[in-house]
């Protein structure tokens, strides 16, 4: 029977999700909350909204019924893009809660998994929050103000985030399939019974609506209240424009995902050097556009990011298991670039369970000097505040650090930086064959990174997005990005090419080689079966 109730329980408002909101409960109990009050005014919908910034990253279980906290948010969401793409790679096998499943190319091919089903209800969750908010305001009884438009800005560019994750997972890429006839998936704009939800929309109808929600948000938030700057969960114009930056890239509307990519960032300067090695924890970091603050009540533990990407959280799975930097892109960096100082070639490999079978003194090739060995070791360990119980490994990365080193406390999660956005706009210009605008985009960033950088030898459309690839692939590693990367340039994965990457064809099973995507799709992950079964216009000929 729970399966035949998903869609109802999480297309309603679900009141759990208002009870988000702290102050909300101070006056009205859980339990006593009605759709009607929730929908009355412009400040008790922005409630909802609160409750949805909560969502992208608490326990989910604990805010719509049939979730699980082995998928909490964008906890996950944010590093499986680049833990399944093979750009954060394991040294190891751990205990990992299904983390390996991913690399090995394992739960998004298949249709009962906690992945394929989590993110399909969790992306669908919000937009049917959403929609209630949305399609309330067009009744008219709330007056359009400044707070009303904020909160449909946020509205429209959160329908937009769950329509785009969806459509980018669950369907054919805009820029290698046949997008007037994929299939994308169902696009809802009710919210009442019977909730039988909608067959699926094609893909390029789906990016329509997209395109549609970020125009009409970027309209409201041009004269609505502005957010504060210490409020960089709420969404505002700067992440509406970052995501139609993405959005555009995507479907290789060039000049649009330009433009959008230098008004996303306005106002979000580059980090320093100091900044860019604090560890990559606190979403108040300068160009941080979006993410999301978690606060010590709403930490998931052994769910959080850094429990998935760090290699100095207090579990298992990272102890056991480093994660590692491709060799390939790490010997691509310059000396003069500071981004290489968070990469340890040198480590020493410390884990005797390791993949690559060199772990301890006398099997590791890097050191024939056990003297030598052990003092590179004290030196990291004291350096980077890593315990002893936690192992080392050559390629290993310290840019994500916890802020208290060796606990589970809890770190936020960045969504949006503006250095994405410079990546972005150098991308459009070389593929519109501007050489000139691309170089100078990617000038700014290049020379806040490296003090020997010289854009002007990328100067052929080839050479800049050969170097736009290694620069995506170094300044946003760990961040999430490859696997859309990859589909939207139709790259396959091959660790064993040019010299390898460092990861164990062993260990990564199916994961260690897969065509690229444009013939192979085992990129779109699986429909759930349960909304197969439970929705009447779906049948399992629409299964991926």
């Amino acid at each position: 029977m729970l399966r035949k109730k998903y869609i109802p329980l999480l297309l309603s408002i679900a009141l759990a999700i208002t009870s988000c909101s702290k102050d909300f409960l101070e006056t009205t109990p859980t339990d006593a909350i009605s759709e009607k009050d929730a929908l009355a005014t412009a400040e008790n919908m922005s409630r909802i909204i609160d409750g949805l910034h909560r969502f992208q990253y608490a326990q989910p279980q604990t805010l719509i019924p049939g979730s699980t906290s082995a998928r909490s948010g964008n906890h996950y969401w944010v590093p499986l893009g680049d833990n399944m793409s093979g750009g954060v790679i394991h040294s190891a096998r751990a205990n990992n809660l299904g983390w390996q499943d991913e690399l090995q190319w394992i739960s998004h091919t298949q249709e009962f998994s906690n992945t394929s089903e989590q993110l399909w209800y969790q992306r669908y969750h919000v937009i049917g929050s959403v929609n209630k908010i949305i399609n309330a305001a067009a009744i008219g009884n709330i007056p359009e103000d400044e707070r009303l438009r904020e909160v449909l800005g946020q509205a429209h560019t959160y329908r937009a985030f769950a329509y785009f994750s969806l459509v980018t997972h669950y369907a054919r890429g805009y820029l290698i399939g046949n997008p007037q006839s994929d299939a994308g998936v169902p696009i809802l704009f009710t919210t009442e019974s019977p909730f039988t939800s909608e067959p699926r929309s094609t893909v390029q109808q789906v990016y329509d609506q997209i395109l549609d929600d970020l125009d009409t948000a970027i309209t409201y938030f041009e004269n609505a209240t502005q957010r504060s700057p210490s409020r960089r969960e709420q969404l505002n114009i700067n992440v509406a424009y970052g995501l139609l930056a993405r959005v555009a890239l995507s479907m290789g509307d060039w000049q649009t995902a330009a433009d959008a990519a230098v008004e996303a960032r306005a106002g979000f300067r580059l980090m320093n050097e100091a900044e860019y090695k604090s560890g990559f924890n606190s979403f108040s970091l300068p160009e941080v556009i979006w993410g999301s603050e978690v606060i010590e009540t709403e930490t998931v533990f052994f769910r959080s990011y850094f429990y998935w990407i760090s290699n100095d959280f207090q579990g298992s799975q990272i102890r056991n298991n480093p994660k590692i930097i491709d060799r390939r892109l790490y010997n691509q960096i310059p000396d003069t670039d500071y981004r290489k100082d968070l990469f340890l070639a040198d480590a020493p490999n410390t884990n005797t369970s390791a993949a690559n079978g060199e772990g301890g003194f006398g099997n590791d090739p890097n050191y024939t000097d056990e003297d030598l060995f052990n003092q590179r070791d004290a030196e990291i360990r004291a350096t980077y505040n890593i315990s002893s119980r936690h192992n080392l490994h050559p390629y290993m990365h310290v840019k994500f650090r916890q802020e208290t080193p060796g606990t589970n406390a809890p770190d936020d999660i960045i969504y949006m930086r503006s250095s994405e956005m410079y990546l972005i706009e150098a991308e459009a210009h070389a593929m519109l064959g501007n050489i000139g605008p691309a170089q100078a985009a990617l000038d700014v960033l290049g020379s806040a990174r490296d003090s020997n950088y010289d854009a002007s030898i990328y100067n052929t459309q080839s050479a800049l997005m050969d170097h736009i690839k290694f620069q995506r692939g170094v300044e946003l590693w760990g961040e999430g990005f490859l696997y859309t990367d990859k589909i939207r340039w139709d790259e396959g994965i091959d660790h064993a090419a040019d010299g390898g990457s460092g990861a164990s064809q062993v260990l990564y099973q199916a994961g260690f080689q897969q065509e690229r995507p444009s013939v192979n799709n085992e990129w779109i992950f699986k429909i759930p079966q349960r909304e197969i079964d439970a929705n009447p216009n779906l049948t399992n000929n629409d299964q991926n």
